[in-house]
């Protein structure tokens, strides 16, 4: 197993962030990968930012993605992608919900 990869999910308080990096981490422990990941989510209840960290690979050290290394980031709010920008690369590839909260 040579792959590796760093997904930065991002959004606001109630869109499912964190259920959808829990269920993407089952899904890459179950074909084989170590696989770490880190939540925030400290105004989520009154609608604030939410982003999870989640990084795989053969083995992983740090659930932390550096900025500048994100490969996909998942946004499920437009203003949130832009927030967290910082964290892509050139080759990074983005999937935006169009909806503003």
């Amino acid at each position: 197993m040579t792959d590796s990869g760093n997904i930065l999910m991002c959004g606001v308080g109630g869109q499912g962030i964190l259920l959808a990096s829990e269920i993407t981490s089952s899904a890459l422990i179950k074909a084989g990968y170590d696989v770490k990941k880190s939540e925030v989510h400290g105004m989520a209840q009154r609608g604030g930012s939410v982003v999870a960290h989640l990084r795989y690979g053969e083995k992983v050290y740090s659930p932390l993605i550096e900025p500048g290394t994100a490969d996909v980031e998942l946004a499920f709010e437009i203003l949130e992608s832009v927030r967290y920008m910082n964290y892509l690369h050139k080759n990074s590839k983005v999937i935006v919900n169009t909806q503003k909260i």
